[in-house]
């Protein structure tokens, strides 16, 4: 059974009929042409279809469309500001912190909501004082907090320090 669903999508408001068994990561790459976020595993265990959904990461191949009608939601698309790079896309193409690509997107938008979230002091599994007011970001943390975000190519040596140099401006 189709439904006419509108989603806002980096910041514009986008209309569309899909079945209500739709991924937000089909409705985005098949019907939005919107193919930066990358199906992987199609389980919810690689993050390379992670966007952000008001603000925080999540995997769009376990999101239902359906059910993110009033939420913004942001794709490796729209996190540039028209041709100015976000920080964080130019820190991994600074750093390199990527081969094939495949899994990039993913990494950039998990990198990005990551950081909000350290900004405002969620504890990760290596976190020395979880009761401390704010969480020191080094690579140990960083690796931990980006573990749900796989590279098949192993750049994580220049993923790590392309984060790092976000996270210290």
């Amino acid at each position: 059974m189709d439904v006419e669903i509108t989603l806002r999508i980096n910041g514009s408001a986008r209309t569309l009929s899909v079945d209500t068994r739709t991924t937000l990561l089909d409705a985005l790459r098949e019907r939005l042409d919107l193919t930066g976020s990358k199906k992987g595993c199609d389980h919810g265990q690689c993050g390379a279809c992670t966007v952000l959904i008001d603000g925080r990461r999540a995997n769009s191949c376990l999101a239902l469309a359906i059910a993110h009608q009033d939420a913004e939601i942001t794709t490796i698309e729209g996190l540039a500001d028209g041709e100015r790079l976000h920080p964080m896309q130019a820190s991994f193409i600074e750093h390199d912190a990527f081969q094939c690509g495949y899994c990039t997107p993913g990494q950039i938008c998990s990198a990005v909501a990551m950081l909000r979230e350290v900004e405002q002091g969620w504890p990760s599994w290596v976190t020395d004082d979880v009761a401390a007011d704010r969480v020191t970001l080094d690579d140990d943390e960083i690796r931990e907090r980006m573990s749900g975000n796989l590279c098949r190519c192993a750049a994580y040596a220049n993923i790590v320090p392309a984060i790092a140099q976000v996270a210290a401006t």
